[in-house]
């Protein structure tokens, strides 16, 4: 799966609608990609079922759950020196619980039980309806596991639960699993197969939420171009559906065309698309409707074909420019975003000038990057030595952040003058009399409180910026407000 959040990102741990009744507290957080934030909200609301309030309060917690990333070892890292922290509490507190969820507990499994010896639970992706199950043997005293990944699980006659951070921005899953073997990804070995979920359950729940007052999604899966849906089942069978099934089919522009006019106002996103799987039509789509974000990240990991291919991108750096080309021609407006990674293994100077030469190319409105971090279990891992020191990489992500930095100014800069459409989501970080929020093209704008509130959508006249901030004045409601 291709990084929508950066995993140095602190856990952050959901707040419920308390349940009239339960007198279990549950304290939650999540790391890493926007999946595992919105995998946080299906088990917290399987666990309200079970007797179970959030709470902010880790002391006050009876079980703790972390929702783990492992992506990066960085990321790893980060959840173990949580636990350290869940160990101190649990000295205090012995009857409390200590669980962990997502893709950390798939990789590592039973060895989780033996590492971390304050582990009672470890589930994966695909088995948090077990949770109860799981959760009636750890109150009987026995440690309790389940990493089963499953060809056929969605979640989608689950309704998660939603942060009450801000009551406007919302995740929508719409697939899981991942069928590109890239060779540096474990996402495919702890998340599974690519299966899609059922349209009509999409769009119930797109509904729902604009009744409940949210004014944006996003479309979530590991690889959202590859969604597919006749019918049910994995992604490969599909060669073997009947030909009303294949007539009947809904791919992800249809699905994209579905909910954007299902809710004309709603704002609506997408993450994460692989190069080789964003076809025309859906940009095509998002062109023909207002209300689809103009927006695409792109990841393309290496500007160079041999790393590509060491990568097992499916993809060229000439197709991937062409990709771009038909981007630029039909959406002028849409922005670009990137993951890349900095040395992988046998890059040389001369394939890290490509992926310099490539970002030259598109210029990026921002990205995310990051240095090659091996991962067990994956191909690259078992058939690459990582021979790149380390000193090399830093220099070579420096010089790839450096010129993403220059070239996310330039970008900004074109909006001086102009006025934007921004959706309000939250107080500035760094002013509390101003107000923060995103434009269709994802670019935070930061601009005077005056009269509004959360949730409106205004227009916003661009009087300066930073490489990554528009700055402006609030004219007026839009017109979709």
């Amino acid at each position: 799966m291709e990084k929508t959040i950066d995993e140095n990102k602190q856990g952050e741990s959901l707040i419920l609608d308390q349940k009239e009744g339960n007198t279990r507290k549950l304290f939650i957080e999540s790391y890493g990609c926007a999946m595992n934030f919105s995998d946080s909200e299906i088990v917290a609301s399987i666990l309200s079922e079970q007797g179970f309030n959030t709470t902010q309060t880790l002391e006050d917690a009876d079980l703790v759950l972390v929702n783990t990333c492992s992506i990066r070892d960085k990321a790893e890292q980060t959840v173990r020196k949580r636990l350290e922290k869940y160990n101190a509490v649990k000295r205090i507190n012995p009857k409390m619980k200590v669980g962990v969820l997502g893709c950390m507990a798939e990789r590592l499994k039973t060895k989780f039980l033996e590492e971390e010896k304050i582990v009672d639970l470890v589930v994966g992706p695909d088995a948090y309806k077990d949770l109860p199950n799981l959760l009636a043997e750890v109150d009987e005293g026995r440690d309790a596991i389940n990493v089963i990944l499953s060809k056929e699980e969605t979640y989608g006659d689950i309704a998660p639960v939603r942060l009450n951070s801000n009551g406007v921005t919302a995740f929508v899953s719409i697939t899981r699993g991942c069928d590109n073997m890239c060779t540096f990804c474990v996402v495919p070995f702890t998340r599974g197969r690519e299966r899609s979920r059922d349209p009509q359950s999409i769009i119930e729940e797109v509904n729902d939420l604009w009744n409940k007052g949210y004014k944006e999604i996003t479309l979530l899966g590991q690889n959202v171009d590859s969604y597919l849906w006749y019918g049910g089942g994995l992604k490969k069978d599909f060669v073997k559906a009947s030909d009303m099934q294949k007539a009947t089919a809904i791919n992800f522009a249809q699905l994209l065309e579905l909910c954007a006019k299902a809710q004309p106002k709603m704002r609506i996103r997408f993450s994460t698309s692989n190069p080789q799987d964003l076809t025309l039509d859906v940009i095509k789509t998002m062109a023909k409707f207002d209300n689809i974000c103009k927006h695409i990240h792109l990841p393309v990991q290496s500007g160079s074909n041999r790393i590509l291919k060491a990568m097992n991108r499916l993809h060229t750096r000439e197709e991937y420019f062409e990709l771009i080309d038909n981007i630029r021609a039909i959406l002028p407006e849409c922005a670009i975003s990137q993951d890349l990674i900095a040395g992988f293994p046998t890059e040389t100077e001369e394939d890290h000038q490509d992926t310099l030469s490539l970002m030259d190319y598109v210029k990026y409105n921002f990205g995310y990057m990051f240095t090659y971090s091996e991962r067990p279990g994956t191909m690259a891992e078992r058939k690459l030595e990582d021979d790149i020191p380390e000193a090399i990489k830093k220099r070579r992500l420096a010089e790839i952040v450096q010129k993403q930095r220059e070239h996310s100014e330039i970008r900004t800069r074109d909006y001086l003058n102009t006025t934007v459409e921004v959706l309000i989501e939250r107080e500035s970080k760094k002013s509390d009399q101003q107000w923060s929020g995103r434009t269709s093209q994802n670019i935070v704008a930061v601009f005077p409180k005056a009269h509004y509130k959360v949730g409106d959508l205004v227009n916003v006249d661009v009087n300066d910026c930073t490489s990554a901030t528009l700055i402006g004045e609030a004219t007026g409601y839009s017109k979709d407000n």
